[in-house]
């Protein structure tokens, strides 16, 4: 059953949308609400629900702004935005939070409900990706305060830069230590190797991008630096056991047209 929290500033709407929908004849249950995006934030940290069904437009913190920072700490579920035609531009900003979907004010519920199957099955067929693209659990890093400075710097350059040329040697130069010391510290912290974490939050983007149905292969592989088409689909086939192509198949998505 998918957790589902809402968020909406418009009480009459977010009452609306938790009383009157049929969530349980959908597979779902609302696990909290919230009228702004701070108060959504703090629901994210607390309930981490399946997904989260927000306003854009809100007010203390908007629903992307709310979105950014969920995502920044590695706790963004499924996301759908709600939003009218007048607001269709700020939508348009979603598309690198890289959102499920949006849905237009007033809700329909057949839309919902098929929107909420189509989210399910996605959450089935993700089940299979292995533990190395799962989301990156960068609150957890980064609120320790025994974690080794220069790790917390070669993570902080993962977390922005992962779309860049990255090496241990480079981060290791920058920072005045040796390579072998931040390489074994990273490990000591996190279980993998600095080349393991970087490929698993780039193949994280890539996944998604793929299944977005927007990019090419050749695209997936440049926007996060794996380089040529042929590198991304070895790297890809080794971690995923599978191409690009089939991964697609198996879960549903596809290419652009160009591709197929």
């Amino acid at each position: 059953m998918l957790r589902i929290l809402i968020v909406e500033d418009e009480e009459i709407i977010r009452r609306g949308l938790i009383s009157v929908i049929d969530w349980a004849g959908m597979g779902c249950r609302v696990v909290g609400d919230a009228p702004d995006g701070l108060a959504g934030l703090e629901l994210l940290r607390a309930e981490h629900p399946d997904v989260v069904l927000t306003d854009i437009r809100m007010p203390r913190m908007d629903g992307i702004g709310m979105a950014e920072r969920a995502r920044a700490e590695g706790i963004l579920p499924q996301l759908v935005f709600l939003t009218s035609y007048a607001e269709f531009d700020y939508a348009k900003k979603a598309i690198a939070l890289q959102a499920a979907d949006y849905l237009l004010k007033p809700v329909d519920e057949a839309e919902l409900a098929a929107l909420m199957r189509r989210i399910a099955a996605d959450g089935t067929a993700q089940e299979a990706i292995p533990q190395t693209v799962e989301g990156v659990d960068w609150q957890r890093y980064f609120s320790d305060g025994t974690l080794n400075p220069y790790v917390r710097h070669a993570m902080e350059r993962i977390r922005t830069n992962y779309r860049e040329r990255l090496s241990i040697e480079g981060l290791a130069e920058t920072a005045g230590v040796s390579a072998s010391y931040l390489s074994r510290k990273f490990k000591e912290a996190t279980g993998q190797t600095f080349l393991e974490f970087l490929t698993r939050m780039r193949l994280q983007s890539a996944v998604a991008q793929l299944r977005s149905g927007k990019y090419r292969v050749y695209e997936v592989a440049e926007e996060n630096g794996f380089g040529d088409y042929k590198n991304f689909c070895t790297v890809f086939k080794k971690y995923m056991k599978c191409s690009p192509r089939t991964f697609l198949q198996e879960t549903g998505g596809r290419l652009p047209q160009e591709d197929e």
